[in-house]
């Protein structure tokens, strides 16, 4: 239970944090934080996150790093659905807590609230298979960041910081293509407030980044079959 309460909190944290960098300081005029600004949120969400409650739970905070350490032989099975239903409560509790400040401001829209999307909800307008192929490649590269970060035979302390920075890279590819996912835990949290073509595009944001995962669990463990 306790390792659950800690993705729930980090999940929560995630979401709050990178999200809500997005809904709340993204679109000023000259003094907005831009892309760049809402990748580096999503990455400091993750580093903090893994200093405070990677000692408890392991800091999964996404439904796709949990599936791919499973498979990459660093995570037990019986955890796994427990895991995923901690992260995806998290991310809805921040995004609930972001809607009731968001809604707070005068003349305030729900407009996309940060949910991911393709076609014409991709901020630049890219194509479902573009959408695919970007969470697919994106999530593979995510977890072998990870798996590799926190493999016994690396670097000490700074697995925290090798993640996050890898998550903040990843928004600054892909926030232009689908406002990044790899998370499906994330799109969920906003999807469900954004509601209608967020719910029905939602289905990429779950298979693409597990798909990624998979294939990233079965090729770390090939490359790395030393003991983790």
């Amino acid at each position: 239970m306790k390792k659950l309460i800690a993705e729930f909190i980090g999940t929560f944290w995630l979401v709050l944090g990178g999200c809500g960098s997005a809904v709340l300081a993204a679109g000023y005029p000259e003094l907005g934080i831009g892309f760049a600004g809402v990748a580096l949120a999503f990455g400091l969400t993750v580093v903090t996150m893994a200093y405070a409650i990677g000692h408890i739970s392991g800091c999964h905070l996404n439904p796709a790093v949990s599936i791919g350490l499973w498979i990459g032989g660093r995570f037990d099975k019986k955890d796994l659905i427990p895991y995923i239903v901690a992260q995806v409560l998290g991310g809805i509790a921040g995004a609930g807590i972001l809607y009731l400040i968001a809604s707070g401001k005068p003349g305030f829209e729900l407009g996309g609230f940060a949910a991911n999307g393709y076609g014409e909800h991709s901020p630049g307008g890219y194509s479902m298979v573009a959408a695919l192929v970007t969470e697919i490649v994106l999530t593979f590269m995510f977890l072998i960041i990870i798996l590799g970060a926190t493999h016994s035979k690396a670097p000490k302390g700074f697995a925290g910081l090798a993640i996050g920075l890898g998550l903040t890279l990843i928004h600054l590819i892909s926030i232009p293509v689908t406002n990044t996912s790899v998370n499906p835990a994330r799109s969920t949290s906003q999807a469900l407030f954004a509601g209608d073509w967020a719910i029905s595009q939602l289905w990429l944001f779950w298979v693409a980044p597990i798909i990624g995962a998979l294939i990233a669990g079965v090729v770390y463990k090939y490359m790395s079959p030393e003991e983790a």
